[in-house]
C-alpha cells in the first residue's frame, strides 16, 4: 500500500519558526496523554501490552503487534512522556524471509535512552527481510500512523535511523517529510545503494583474485556481482572458513603463513577495509548481494567495476590485469537507485552523528550526504556531528541524548545547533549516563571518492535527483517490490 498521498495530515510548520499553539481539543488530548499513556482502543485491531526491556521496566509502558502488511513492531510510551515521538528505522538489512518479531524489542533496548529522555518510541521490523529501502520507509511511516491512531498526535515527531536504517530514515524524510518535524541519522549508510556498496564490490573481486576460493575452480562458476549463485548452500560458517584459509584473518600474525599474510595485506591495502570488519564486509558482499540481485532485481546486475583501477597491492599491474571486470545493467541501476539513493529533497531539519573510525559505514558517507543536500539546495537543513569512536552499531548513550536534545530544540525554537554547541551540551547528559562524550567539533570528513573508488559519473551528488525520482514514480514499475 502506498501511503504517501494519505489525506488528513496537517502540514508541519516550517522549522525556522517556533511551533504554534495547538487547537483546544488537541491540547486537551495531549494533556491527558502526558499524564499517562493511553491504552489501545482495541487490542485485536491495534497494539497489545508487551513486556518492556529491563532498562525500561519501571519507566514506560510497552506494546507490540503486527501491522496490516505483517510487519512486527514495538512501541514504548514513557510514564513521564514529553509528548514527542521517535520513530526508529532499524539497520541491516536482515535476511530473514518474514518480519522478525524479536528485532524491534532488541532495538528498543539498544536505544532505550530515547524513552529515558521522555520520548515515546516506535520501531518496525518491516514486513519482510531482505533489501528494500522504500519498503522499510513505508513500514516506518505506517507505524507512525498507527501510533497516532492509537495514542493521538504527538507534539513533535522525529525519524531516527542507524546504519542502513540511516538510509531508510533519510528516505522517510524525503518521502514523508511534512509529517515529521526532524530526522536523526546516526552512523548512516548515506551514499545510497548504487554508490554506497562499491567498496564491497571491490572487495568481492579483489578477494577472489587473491584467494580463488569463492568460488573454487572445482565449483560451479558465476559472475561475482551476484554475491552467490542462485541455489548455493554456502553458510556464514563456510564463508568464514574460506576467508581464514586464504588470509588467516582471525589468527595471530605469528600463526599465519607468509602467503596468508601477503593476501591479507594486499586485500586490506587495496580496499581500505579495516581488518576487524573484513569478514562482515565480505559477508555482505556475498549474502546481501545475492538477495539484492536474485530476490530483488530478478538476476540483473546493478554493480560495475569496468573502469576502476586498483592500487596499493604488491603488484598493481597483475591485479588490474587479472581481476574480474563487469558492467552494470542500466535497468538494475535505475531500480536500485529509485529504491535507495537519496535526493537531498528534505523539508525538515536533519542532524547526523557519525563515528570518525566507523569500520562499517565509513565516515565519508557523511560527505556524500552533505553533497546530496547541497546539490538539492537544502544544505541549510543539515547539521553534522562526529565522534572519536570506533564502533558502528552503537555509540555513547550520552551522545544520543545530546543530539536528540539538540534536534528537538532546533525544531522547537528555530535556533540551529552547531557541532560546538552539541559537544558543549554533552557533559550534562553524561552526568546521568556516564558513557562519555567524544565529539570532535573540528572534524571534517574527506570526499566520498577519497575512500571509495569512484565509477564514471559518480562524483556528482545527489546520485538521484528529485525530478528523476518523480518521473520514475509516474512511470510506474520502477524500483524494488515490497
Amino acid at each position: 500500500m502506498d501511503i504517501s498521498q494519505a489525506p488528513g495530515r496537517t502540514p508541519r510548520t516550517p522549522f525556522r519558526s517556533p511551533l504554534p499553539r495547538r487547537a483546544a481539543a488537541g491540547a486537551v488530548l495531549m494533556a491527558a496523554a502526558l499524564l499517562a499513556p493511553a491504552a489501545p482502543a482495541s487490542a485485536a485491531a491495534g497494539p497489545e501490552a508487551a513486556p518492556c526491556p529491563a532498562e525500561l521496566a519501571d519507566l514506560a509502558t510497552c506494546y507490540g503487534g503486527q501491522d496490516e502488511n505483517g510487519a512486527h513492531y514495538t512501541i514504548a510510551v514513557p510514564r513521564a512522556w514529553n509528548g514527542s515521538l521517535v520513530v526508529h528505522a532499524h539497520g541491516g538489512p536482515d535476511l530473514t524471509e518474514t518480519s522478525d518479531p524479536e528485532r524491534s524489542p532488541e532495538d528498543l533496548a539498544r536505544w532505550s535512552v530515547m524513552v529515558r529522555e521522555g520520548y515515546a518510541w516506535a520501531g518496525s521490523a518491516y514486513r519482510r527481510g531482505g533489501y528494500g529501502t522504500r519498503m522499510a520507509a513505508e513500514d516506518t511511516e505506517n507505524l507512525r500512523r498507527l501510533f497516532v491512531r492509537t495514542f493521538g498526535e504527538p507534539k513533535l515527531t522525529f525519524a531516527h535511523g542507524q546504519s542502513w536504517g540511516g538510509n531508510v530514515a533519510a528516505k522517510v524524510a524525503e518521502m514523508y517529510g511534512r509529517r515529521y518535524d526532524g530526522a536523526l541519522l546516526t552512523n548512516g549508510v548515506l551514499a545510497g545503494g548504487t554508490r554506497g556498496y562499491d567498496y564491497r564490490v571491490d572487495l568481492r573481486v579483489v578477494y577472489q583474485y587473491y584467494c580463488r576460493n569463492h568460488p573454487r575452480p572445482s565449483e560451479p562458476q558465476y559472475p561475482l556481482w551476484m554475491g552467490l549463485r542462485e541455489g548455493s548452500t554456502m553458510t556464514t560458517t563456510g564463508l568464514r572458513a574460506r576467508l581464514r584459509e586464504c588470509t588467516g584473518y582471525d589468527l595471530a600474525p605469528a600463526e599465519r603463513t607468509a602467503e596468508q599474510q601477503r593476501n591479507l595485506d594486499d586485500i586490506l591495502a587495496v580496499t581500505k577495509i579495516p581488518e576487524r570488519t573484513l569478514e562482515s564486509h565480505l559477508r555482505f558482499a556475498t549474502f546481501t548481494f545475492r538477495d539484492i540481485v536474485h530476490n530483488r532485481l530478478g538476476g540483473r546486475n546493478p554493480f560495475g567495476n569496468r573502469t576502476v583501477r586498483y592500487t596499493g597491492s604488491h603488484d598493481d599491474k597483475a591485479l588490474n590485469a587479472g581481476v574480474e571486470r563487469f558492467s552494470a545493467d542500466p535497468s538494475a541501476v535505475r531500480d536500485l537507485s529509485f529504491d535507495s539513493d537519496v535526493t537531498g529533497a528534505v523539508p525538515i531539519p536533519v542532524l547526523t552523528m557519525h563515528a570518525i573510525d566507523d569500520p562499517t559505514a565509513f565516515v565519508e558517507h557523511e560527505s556524500a550526504y552533505r553533497a546530496s543536500l547541497e546539490g538539492a539546495g537544502n544544505g541549510d537543513r543539515l547539521v553534522q556531528t562526529f565522534t572519536r569512536e570506533s564502533e558502528h552499531s552503537e555509540l555513547s548513550t550520552a551522545e544520543y541524548a545530546a543530539v536528540m536534545s539538540a534536534l528537538s530544540s532546533w525544531v522547537r525554537t528555530g535556533d540551529k545547533p552547531t557541532p560546538e554547541s552539541v559537544a558543549a551540551s554533552c557533559p550534562r547528559f553524561d552526568a546521568v549516563y556516564g558513557t562519555g562524550c567524544f565529539f570532535d567539533a573540528a572534524f571534517t570528513p574527506g570526499e566520498y571518492a577519497s575512500r571509495v573508488l569512484p565509477r564514471p559519473g559518480a562524483r556528482h551528488w545527489p546520485a538521484l535527483t528529485a525530478a528523476q525520482e518523480r518521473a520514475w514514480a509516474r512511470r510506474g514499475g520502477v524500483g524494488i517490490a515490497p
